[in-house]
């Protein structure tokens, strides 16, 4: 079924995104364990909460609700790293990602980030919800740059992504 256009831009007008912000973690924990196919490593979920609250973090609503979030890391004086990014399952394919993702990135280019960079499970493993988390970055403009079985472990091959941030202007 085809959306109208309006449909379209009626759910993306009922998204704010607001960030950076620190101490998120009470807001972006119920999201992350909403979303067990993704975020069912416990002590994952912990190492995330504890780095939500003390890295820049994006929130973004749906519908006066915080329904996603986007936390970034510098790896660099020029790079920086989404540390972790989810959307709840509800608000997925509604435009929070994409929204999310161009506010990080307007406060990047703000601070003179060059790189971004996001970590992922590999394609090499089958996993279908990954398939989708993967062909989102694409389409955001983020390329496969290398897998690597040492970061997770070999049965969780992790996929390196990355993009430029173009400079303003």
């Amino acid at each position: 079924m085809m959306e109208a256009a309006g449909d379209a831009s009626r759910r993306r007008a009922m998204t704010a995104v607001h960030g950076p912000l620190l101490g998120q973690a009470s807001v972006c924990e119920p999201i992350l364990r909403s979303l067990p196919e993704w975020f069912g490593i416990e002590s994952a979920i912990v190492e995330y909460v504890r780095a939500i609250d003390r890295l820049p973090t994006f929130v973004a609503e749906a519908d006066g609700a915080s329904a996603a979030f986007l936390t970034l890391r510098p790896t660099s004086e020029f790079a920086a790293e989404i540390h972790v990014m989810a959307v709840c399952r509800q608000a997925q394919r509604r435009g929070l990602g994409r929204a999310l993702l161009g506010a990080a990135e307007t406060h990047l280019r703000a601070q003179g980030t060059e790189f971004l960079q996001v970590k992922t499970l590999a394609e090499s493993d089958p996993d279908a919800n990954y398939a989708a988390t993967r062909a989102f970055y694409a389409a955001m403009g983020f390329r496969p740059l290398e897998e690597i079985r040492q970061i997770w472990g070999e049965h969780d091959p992790c996929q390196i992504m990355v993009k430029t941030v173009p400079p303003s202007g």
